[in-house]
């Protein structure tokens, strides 16, 4: 269901607390993304302007930055802004991988009637002395 709408698969499994955090998760993304854009544009800009030859366009970075620097800040947001395109894919997966394995658990037998202990035991075999802990569980009907 997770597949299908983002969230849905949390509601399905009755994990309503998790809503929340997976579309905040997909919006947090969007904003650095939005971010990301806006400044490859404005770098994408302003190097144009600059390597145009052209004396009447000027862009706003001219006595800050040299051609080197804008096209290193260009391709800088650039990188960035692709890679939060592989973040949004991650926190797609990771929200159907957490509701399949919700979805497996939740009949998960968690009662009392389970138990287990851990006692030292000692013991000799081909005389030899051991020790060691032995673990021993405890199933109730």
């Amino acid at each position: 269901m997770s597949a299908a709408l983002p969230g849905l698969g949390q509601f399905y499994n009755k994990k309503y607390w998790k809503i929340p955090i997976v579309y905040a998760a997909f919006i947090g993304d969007y904003i650095a993304y939005a971010s990301n854009q806006k400044g490859y544009a404005k770098f994408k800009q302003a190097y144009i302007y600059r390597t145009d030859d052209d004396p009447n366009t000027i862009d706003e970075y001219e006595n800050i930055y040299d051609e080197t620097t804008l096209k290193s800040q260009r391709d800088d947001f650039r990188k960035y802004r692709d890679l939060n395109w592989i973040i949004a894919f991650g926190i797609y997966v990771l929200n159907m991988v957490d509701a399949n394995v919700d979805a497996h658990l939740f009949y998960f037998n968690v009662s009392d009637d389970l138990s287990m202990q851990i006692k030292p035991s000692m013991g000799i075999t081909n005389n030899l002395t051991w020790t060691g802990l032995g673990i021993a569980f405890k199933f109730k009907n």
